[in-house]
């Protein structure tokens, strides 16, 4: 498959791919800016909070095939891009998401190994729930009626997060990091008080970072949720078994792409994380007639029907919580 894969170049950098996609969402960036600005002072300007949202998604998307060295072959140029995209652009730290995402990467869904199924708001074992009290048992018993509600929180999260991680990161690291957040935070908040009082530049903040949460939430909660889970206690899965058991790939066309960022394609991610983005849907028959011809399972759905398997995984992880009441 790899050799395959290789065959077909789809391995090699689109550069120019890339940089027309990201001039674009530059482009439409500053045009949504200009459109806060010229709305001024009206509750109107709130509804601008949804398609800024929208780019910083895409932007988000590209900050994540940066850190994967999809865009460069250099590592100096690819972390460029990746901090103006992510810490400049967007204010969540690029190194934070990349510890955190390569960890991921290389044991997903492996509760002692994946930092994304470890306890948290949610839990994804039963096991998890089990050692749960107080607030987060209740939590539990109804997080899959929760689940899209608190990534209405995800945004400010993700910032959160970012800043806490500067404490981890070398001094030098962290200079950059650090006052790269902090021109963003003061960019941001300059734009809306310039142009909105407190009050409603408060409110466009936080529907702003809502909707992006969501956004991000929503693009990333088919992956992986309800896939299958490796066993801490037994034995270590090979790689191809281990990213695509785990994975789930979502079907649909342009818009799906587009909305999702490539990230539909997450068995081929998972394999080739190092793949320019166009190109995974290239992969995807490839790596399908190599998992039919070896007999592992290759997981394919719709959108609506991901969530639907996501939600369903989360209820049956607080069911036993929920029976002993």
């Amino acid at each position: 498959m790899l050799r395959a894969v290789r065959e077909q170049g789809l391995l090699e950098r689109r550069l120019g791919w890339y940089a027309v996609r990201i001039a674009a969402n530059l482009l439409a960036l500053t045009a949504t800016v200009v459109a806060v600005v010229l709305a001024g002072d009206s509750w109107w300007t709130v509804l601008l909070a949804l398609p800024l949202a929208v780019l910083w998604a895409r932007t988000a998307f590209f900050g994540h095939d940066a850190g994967h060295a999809q865009i460069t072959r250099g590592k100096r140029a690819g972390r460029t891009v990746g901090l103006v995209h992510s810490n400049l652009l967007l204010g969540l730290s690029y190194a934070w998401w990349n510890d955190k995402h390569n960890r991921h990467h290389a044991n997903p869904n492996h509760v002692d190994k994946d930092p994304d199924v470890g306890v948290g708001a949610l839990v994804w074992t039963q096991r998890q729930a089990e050692r749960r009290a107080g607030l987060s048992r209740w939590l539990t018993r109804h997080q899959a009626g929760l689940f899209v509600p608190m990534l209405l929180l995800e945004g400010i999260a993700l910032k959160v997060s970012g800043f806490q991680d500067l404490r981890r990161q070398s001094p030098r690291e962290r200079a950059v990091e650090g006052l790269l957040l902090l021109a963003h935070l003061v960019g941001y908040a300059t734009l809306l008080l310039s142009v909105l009082p407190p009050g409603k530049a408060l409110v466009f903040a936080l529907v702003h970072h809502a909707l992006f949460g969501l956004h991000l939430g929503l693009t990333f909660a088919p992956n992986h949720k309800g896939m299958e889970m490796p066993d801490p206690d037994g034995e270590g899965w090979g790689h191809l078994r281990r990213q695509v058991l785990t994975s789930r790939n979502v079907r649909g066309g342009f818009v799906t792409d587009w909305v999702l960022g490539g990230l539909n394609y997450q068995i081929e991610h998972h394999l080739f994380p190092h793949m320019p983005r166009p190109h995974l849907r290239r992969a995807r028959p490839l790596v399908q007639a190599h998992c039919a011809a070896v007999g592992i399972p290759y997981a394919e759905t719709s959108l609506l029907d991901s969530y639907r398997q996501a939600l369903h995984h989360l209820h049956e992880v607080g069911a036993p919580l929920r029976a002993a009441r």
